[in-house]
């Protein structure tokens, strides 16, 4: 992660690791065999979109304009191409270990961005946003510790 110098900044930054996150979780959910986990994955690519939702917020309580470069939406058959492309191989096993090591990855950055940003409401934001991540990584941990009793 390169320096960050503004509470704009910050807030920016985690914005777009929010998007990401989001066309990441709707491209791996139209991958997945498991209907139930691609639900699920649908369920995440949303609340990833409202965790983007409530930094914007943030950004308009400090009289800034909102960005509207990064648009969500549905991501095309090629995103993870772009980014990701070791996915294709990858059995449901190895998915579920990916996903959650960017919640893990997800997390760390929330908790490192609380100590540079100055407003404390936008700080409390972050903290709040770096639990949710930490409850998204338990559900990937849950289904994976299903999976295997399942095996």
């Amino acid at each position: 992660m390169s320096k960050v110098n503004s509470n704009l900044e910050i807030l920016e930054f985690a914005i777009a690791r929010e998007a990401e996150a989001h066309h990441f979780y709707l491209a791996l959910a139209g991958r997945v065999d498991n209907r139930g986990m691609g639900k699920v994955l649908e369920e995440l690519a949303e609340e990833e979109l409202e965790h983007k939702r409530k930094l914007e917020l943030e950004i308009m309580k400090l009289g800034k304009t909102v960005s509207t470069e990064v648009q969500p939406g549905r991501p095309s058959g090629d995103y993870i191409l772009a980014d990701d492309a070791v996915v294709l191989d990858m059995d449901y096993k190895d998915v579920l270990l990916l996903a959650m090591e960017k919640e893990d990855a997800a997390f760390r950055i929330y908790v490192n961005l609380v100590g540079t940003i100055g407003d404390e409401q936008s700080r409390e934001v972050l903290l709040a946003l770096a639990q949710e991540e930490v409850r998204h990584k338990l559900r990937f941990e849950a289904e994976y510790d299903a999976m295997l009793k399942e095996a």
